[in-house]
Parts: structure tokens; sequence; C-alpha cells
């Protein structure tokens, strides 16, 4: 695994609607390992391996994060902004952060009160970020309305190779796409693969639906994160079954999933050793799916998904065991698939 390039992606800001940084690194990393890259006007970027072939198979994961984004400066010089995204808004008050603005990354932290924390109801549009401005015009200086703001959270390592960082949802799904046509190219793979890193998944899903109305593929490998349930405070694990962390990818059991390549994965992951777990849907995935599988004419998909602990926080964690083994089996997928 090419850590150099996850650190990289995860150090971006690239909040849902504004996911410019992020694919630029993604650009600049996968051109020597593409045989085209393909661009939209919405910022989608789908490198490409084979392109000559007409069996496509479509790997998608969202570059995009939930975040903030700014709406209003203050007379006093304090920033306000909206969501984008699902953000637990209880994680920002009294937070640093970080703001992507066209001159920089500008700090700032969220304003904090024990009165703040016993509003029943916290919004967004209750935050105050304090840039160290004195006035709106000095913070007009520095911040322009339409910059988006993360959590000031670095990647941190923890022991038995996992780690923790902000945004692994989905950034460690495009780094495993990515990851994963490097080696099917290694491995001599045949087929065609579009490994497309999409906007938009927290917000509006725009991007997985025009990614793949341009591939039209003839099946989809979907790649995002999905919740552990071996922390303590996840709720009743008999929703969705057990996932845990370092318990190898997880396949997920969906109307939305095609029986046929669910099967192929796990045999594909037997045949390599690779230990998968399953998780169960009753409807509809809340990922890339979803769109790509109403798409076209209909498009076969099946998802697999890192476990994460602390989604939708600055403290996510995964174990690179996984991740791994993700890839894997996704590169072995590729190089033993045939239409049906």
């Amino acid at each position: 695994m090419d850590r150099e390039f996850l650190d990289k992606l995860l150090e971006q800001i690239s909040v849902s609607g504004c996911e410019e940084c992020g694919q630029e690194v993604v650009k600049s990393h996968m051109q020597p390992f593409s045989d085209e890259i393909w661009t939209d006007e919405m910022g989608d970027v789908i490198c490409i391996l084979n392109p000559e072939s007409p069996v496509r198979v479509m790997l998608s994961a969202h570059a995009d994060e939930i975040g903030l984004l700014v709406t209003r400066i203050t007379e006093e010089g304090r920033i306000q902004a909206i969501e984008r995204g699902g953000i637990i808004h209880q994680n920002y008050p009294g937070q640093k952060v970080r703001i992507h603005t066209q001159k920089g990354i500008v700090y700032g932290v969220v304003e904090c009160s024990r009165e703040l924390f016993k509003q029943d109801n916290l919004k967004a549009s209750d935050f105050l970020i304090d840039i160290g401005a004195t006035s709106k015009k000095d913070a007009e200086a520095y911040v322009s309305l339409g910059d988006t703001v993360v959590l000031d959270a670095g990647v941190r390592e923890l022991a038995n190779g996992r780690l923790a960082a902000r945004a692994f949802d989905d950034r460690i799904g495009v780094f495993v796409i990515m990851e994963a046509l490097k080696r099917a190219r290694e491995r001599g793979c045949e087929i065609g693969v579009y490994a497309a890193a999409t906007v938009g998944e927290e917000t509006v899903k725009n991007g997985a639906y025009w990614s793949s109305t341009r591939i039209q593929p003839t099946a989809a490998v979907v790649v995002d994160v999905t919740n552990c349930t071996d922390y303590s405070r996840f709720p009743n694990p008999a929703v969705g079954g057990d996932v845990v962390l370092g318990g190898g990818p997880s396949l997920c059991n969906s109307p939305l999933a095609s029986k046929r390549l669910n099967k192929k994965m796990q045999e594909c992951a037997e045949r390599i050793g690779i230990h998968t777990q399953r998780e169960a849907a009753s409807a509809r995935s809340y990922t890339d799916a979803d769109e790509i599988h109403f798409s076209n004419q209909g498009v076969p998909v099946v998802f697999t998904a890192v476990p994460l602990r602390n989604m939708h926080t600055p403290g996510e964690i995964a174990d690179m065991k996984d991740v791994e083994g993700c890839i894997e089996v996704i590169a072995e997928f590729l190089c033993s698939f045939t239409e049906p």
C-alpha cells in the first residue's frame, strides 16, 4: 500500500460540493497508472484501465466529506456556516477548525460555553467561529462566503496497525479503488476498469449517477465505510449484523446487491485467503450504489466496505489490515471477472 498517497488524500479538505483539492491529488497520483483519466464539470475523476475492452467494471468511492460552508460574517468578525452532509453538531463547539480559502488555510475555533451544550436542538447556524479577527472588515480579508470548514484533526497512528483520522469516510474508499486498479494493472487485468472518485455522496449523490451514465458499466463495485458494532456506544447490532474492526472487509446482503456478484466476491476472498464479514440492509444502502444501480438501464452492483469506528467524527478509526484485504479482494475480482 502507498501510505504517502493515503496520507496526502487524508490531508485534503474536500467538503461535499467542493472536492477539488482531493481530486487533484487523485489525478496527479494516478496519471502513471491510468490509460485515460476522465473528469467532468461536477468534479468527478475516473481513472481508466483498458478503455478498449467491451467489458467495463466501475469501481466507485466518494471523494467528498462532511463539513461546513461559510454563509455569513458578523459585525464582530465571527464566521457563521451551514452543514454540508450529516455532521454531528456536538463535535464542533470548543474545537479547532480549518477553513479552506482561496488564499490558503485559515485556522479558527468554534466558540463554546456550557449553555451551548444545554441546547436541545443544536444546529450549525448556532456556531460562531473565531479566527482572531477584530471586525467584519478584518475577517473579510481572510475568509469569504462559500469557503469550507472542517475540524482540525490529523492522521494518528494507533496500536496494532490502526489509524485515526478525519474523513476516512470515504477517502479510504477512494484509496482502495485506486490501489486495486494499480494492482490489477500489475497482474495483467484485461477487462476495462473505471475507478471513479465521485463527488456529492454526502449531500446530493450526483457524482455516482453522472459517472455511471458516462461509463455505462457492465457491473459496479462500490467501496464505502461501514459502522463497526464492537465499541461501546453502537446501537443494537441485530439490525445489520456484527462487524468488527480488523475482521476483514464487509460484504452486504441487500436488495440492491447482485447475489451473483456477492458470491463471486466471496469466492475471490476465499481463493486468496482474505476473511470477509457480512452485514445486512433492508432497503437502500445510502451509498453510491443506490444511484449506480438505477442508472442507464440498470447496473448490477456489489458493495464492499471498510469497517470503521466513530463514523462522522474527527476520530474515525480504521484497521489497515481491513484496507489491505479490501484492495486485494477487489484486485482479484477484476482479474477474474467475466461476463455472465
